[in-house]
């Protein structure tokens, strides 16, 4: 399952750099998961990387 980022997004930037699949980039006005790359960390780190460094906690499951 993948994880997502909701409409709280202040689009800081802070999660885009920590994910180790590349599988978030920037869109219109916040940042955007896409899916099929997300793994939720598994096997890389003990909790996502993304929702360890938002600080408004917009990276959830999806």
């Amino acid at each position: 399952m993948a994880l997502k980022i909701t409409e709280e997004c202040i689009n800081c930037g802070a999660c885009e750099p920590e994910c180790p699949n590349t599988a978030i980039t920037q869109a219109d006005d916040l940042y955007v998961i896409e899916a099929a790359k997300c793994t939720e960390c598994k096997g890389q780190n003990d909790t996502p990387a993304c929702a360890a460094v938002c600080p408004v906690d917009c990276c959830v499951a999806a």
